[in-house]
């Protein structure tokens, strides 16, 4: 029987269900192959051959499929229809021709579907085709230009820049968005206005709003009223004029409702309706797709299938009734300029089926269909209509005005089912509903008052409107919007705090590097324009190894001209572009650059040994001050470092700031005691509310809790880099509070480390990670984890056992580099059995 290859086993699943048992529905899970992370995996010198691995988890996957094929000759490549999904496809077929799983008359053929219908999957299977090599092309150009520029770039940034982490060829541009926002923030000065309202009342006794717009005979812009002075005297100037309606003016409004959804803008809605992440609202999106419920979810594409609209305009008529329908379907057309990305718009597959009839167990599933189940219903419905009235009222020697307005829905239309969301809150008194006016009557002033305003700072992104920003400037697609925002905060490069995304201070720092000596590969337009390019290269327009060979003549050069530089004057650079952040304007007017603590030196960008930068005086030795990035400048500065917060014995406990932030120190620098005892203060502690008694508990750390009951070896819990935990022998468990280190008993953290023990169990669910390092340069997360030896570094199928001297929480990003580095080359050098 025809072996049908997919890629997931939910996939596979639903696909069987309308294939019938004269077929065989294998899952291919994912990519079969990938570039090794290795030098020499792309070839620059040969036409940029790729030099491909089977991964170890995939050859168990690949050896089913060829199992399969022995006993059917044919091969029938059932992935997504997109550039990834023709990708695997090619793969599987390159991969099953050299192990002879694919022979002569094997028939090969690629069949495509855009939802997991029984007819979309019955009509595809009648209208098989060979793989698309444009698409796979633009795939290989796509894979060869971030492998090169991962490879490149990341070990220069952490050559050049201690500290930094890796790079990517559309993160980098990403986070530069990111960034620049921020300073534009902090550039920000807000601006001073007011503007006077008025509650007027007709002649019945009804009241209404109304806001100055005509002062002195003159029009008034937004920031005519600049003081409180000047906003009392419009208000006199009102309270001492009678007032009468000028003009009362109504007219018709309609509003037609939103296209349905593509890719960005079901990652933007849900963030505003849910605060849904991209990446899980496209894992949602991929379990409503895999169960047969909606239409693919990586699409450029606005418009629906001809089928589907008469289909949504049946449900309307059924639910709501003839009212809401349009005389004729509403057209969307696409505005992708890459037709391999434009399928048909996310929509549900049975129009007539909401959340609740389908009865989905998952609730985040069940808002997410719900919020395309009402999208593509409303976006074939009747538009809204409303009254806007607009009612102009005047002093009779016309040097006051004011004007009021308001609306009335006549017909609701799509609005019964669907709104679409707003990314800021914005005020609006168009939406209220006006008491009846007539022009010529007097309106009664109540009271008039002024309302002082500043000018806001544009807003940080969110995960929504950063997709949206990105979409608007051509950067990055559909398949890859969700990875890039999320990689760029699994890199530690940026914080998401209440669904706002801000730059930490490494990710300033790798932005200030590339921006100065990369610019052009952080430039929004060569993004873009590459990304046009790589379109060409699918629609069959252009050549993928002509575009890699530009890429690679310019990027070489560009990475061949920092060989030289140092890291003084990477450090030297860096300190200047990010002067404004790093030392802002002082209140009292005095140096920003100038030394709290000893006065007579300068505060400039340092590195630390250990990786990454702080701020630190120019006097060092002789002053020691130094403070992060991001910490106080000037006084406050000043007020930390040094601060006694008491006696223990003869010894002083100081509150300090340091490069990492705050910390307690016991005693002072001797030459007895060139490192005195410290601790750093834990997240969540507020430095205000240190004392004495805090610090000592600190201080002592770590605590002996007793010994283990099985064993006898002790047990104990601290705070190290990654957080609170309790340890036993060689075993790490994490505790979710800061204050129960100080508290926590024996049965309790046997508890915990049983718990732990359990996760890391054979056969049971994964590991939680004792640390998160963060992503290798050709891409994965690099862990470190427990294991039955002890502990390891993980990345991807490379697990590097930690030296028996070494702490888990010790471990650096370059130290991890280092052991997989390693142990990828023992392994390499290890000799087959014959």
């Amino acid at each position: 029987m025809p072996v049908v290859v997919v890629e997931s086993p939910a996939k596979a699943k639903t696909i069987n269900k309308y294939l019938g048992p004269d077929f065989t529905v294998l899952a291919s899970y994912g990519h079969v192959r990938d570039l090794p992370p290795k030098d020499g995996s792309v070839d620059t010198e040969h036409d940029f051959t790729m030099k491909w691995e089977v991964a170890s988890d995939s050859k168990k996957h690949v050896k089913a499929i060829a199992d399969a094929l022995k006993d059917d000759n044919v091969l029938i490549l059932a992935t997504d229809p997109d550039r990834e999904g023709e990708a695997i496809s090619w793969h599987l077929e390159e991969t099953l021709r050299a192990r002879k799983a694919i022979k002569k008359d094997t028939a090969v053929s690629r069949v495509v579907f855009n939802a997991i219908t029984k007819s979309a999957v019955t009509e595809a299977m009648k209208n098989p085709r060979a793989v698309d090599q444009p698409l796979v092309h633009a795939y290989l150009a796509r894979r060869a230009l971030d492998y090169l520029v991962g490879f490149n770039l990341s070990p220069v940034l952490w050559r050049k820049l201690p500290g930094a982490k890796s790079a990517g060829r559309v993160q980098s541009v990403c986070l530069r968005l990111i960034v620049e926002r921020e300073m534009e923030i902090e550039a920000f000065r807000a601006r001073e206005y007011w503007t006077v309202k008025a509650l007027l009342a007709t002649p019945r006794g009804q009241t209404y709003e109304a806001r100055l717009t005509v002062l002195g005979g003159k029009k008034l812009d937004k920031f005519d009223i600049a003081t409180d002075t000047a906003a009392e005297l419009a208000v006199q100037a009102v309270n001492s004029r009678d007032l009468a309606v000028k003009s009362v003016e109504a007219k018709p409004a309609s509003r037609n409702p939103s296209a349905p959804f593509m890719t960005s803008t079901l990652q933007q809605e849900a963030s505003r309706k849910f605060g849904f992440g991209a990446r899980q609202t496209m894992s949602l999106a991929q379990r409503l797709y895999e169960a047969g419920l909606i239409t693919y979810m990586r699409t450029d594409g606005i418009d629906m299938a001809p089928e589907a609209v008469m289909a949504a305009r049946d449900a309307i008529k059924a639910r709501y009734g003839e009212n809401y329908l349009p005389k004729s379907p509403r057209m969307y057309k696409n505005k992708a300029k890459n037709a391999q990305e434009a399928h048909e718009c996310i929509r549900p597959t049975d129009m007539t089926r909401d959340a609740a009839a389908l009865k989905i167990s998952d609730s985040d599933q069940r808002k997410l269909y719900d919020l395309i189940w009402k999208r593509t219903l409303a976006s074939q419905m009747e538009a809204a209509r409303m009254e806007r009235t607009t009612v102009d009222i005047a002093s009779a020697d016309g040097q006051i005005e004011l004007r009021a307005t308001g609306q009335v829905m006549l017909f609701d239309g799509f609005l019964k089912v669907y709104e679409e969301g707003r990314d800021d809150v914005v005020v609006d008194d168009d939406d209220k509903r006006l008491p009846q006016i007539a022009q010529g009557e007097p309106a009664a002033k109540q009271s008039v008052t002024p309302e002082q305003h500043f000018t806001q700072p544009p807003p940080r992104y969110t995960e929504a409107t950063l997709v949206k920003r990105m979409e608007e400037l051509g950067i990055g697609r559909p398949s890859t919007y969700a990875s890039i925002v999320t990689t760029i905060q699994d890199r530690g490069y940026v914080l998401k705090d209440q669904n706002r995304l801000i730059p930490e201070d490494k990710g300033r720092l790798v932005t200030a590097f590339l921006s100065n000596y990369f610019p052009k590969y952080v430039g929004y337009e060569f993004t873009a324009d590459l990304e046009d390019e790589l379109d060409d290269v699918s629609a069959g327009d252009r050549d993928y190894i002509d575009v890699l060979s530009r890429f690679w003549r310019d990027f070489s050069a560009a990475i061949a001209e920092t060989a030289d530089l140092r890291i003084s004057e990477v450090l030297d650079k860096i300190d200047e572009v990010l002067a404004p952040h790093l030392f802002p304007p002082r209140d009292d007017g005095t140096d920003p650059r100038a030394c709290p603590k000893c006065g007579a030196g300068r505060l400039n960008l340092k590195t630390a040994r250990s990786g990454g930068a702080f701020i630190g005086c120019s006097n060092y030795p002789e002053c020691r001050f130094t403070r992060p990035l991001s910490g106080p400048n000037g006084e406050d500065a000043e007020t930390l470092d040094d601060k006694v917060l008491g006696h223990d014995g003869e010894d002083v406990i100081s509150l300090r700031n340091g490069r990492f932030g705050p910390y307690v120190q016991r005693g002072e620098v001797t030459e007895e005691m060139p490192k005195p005892p410290r601790a750093s203060i834990p997240k969540g502690w507020d430095v205000a509310q240190m004392d004495l008694d805090r610090a000592l508990m600190l201080l002592s750390l770590p605590r002996q809790i007793g010994p283990h009951p099985e064993d006898g070896e002790p047990v104990e819990a601290s705070i190290g880099r990654y957080g609170p935990y309790v340890k036993h022998g060689r075993v790490f468990a994490n505790i979710p509070d800061v204050d129960e280190v100080f508290t926590i008993g024996m049965n309790r953290a046997v508890e915990v480390l049983a718990q732990k023990a359990a996760k890391t169990g054979r056969g049971r669910t994964a590991a939680k990670p004792l640390a998160e390092l963060g992503e290798h340069p050709d891409g994965g997360p690099i862990q470190v984890l427990d294991g039955r030896y002890g502990p390891y570094v993980k990345w991807a199928k490379v697990n590097a056992t930690l030296p028996k001297d070494v702490e888990p929480g010790d471990v650096t990003l370059e130290m991890a580099l280092e052991l997989i580095a390693a142990k990828s080359t023992k392994k390499g050098g290890r000799k087959k059995k014959t």
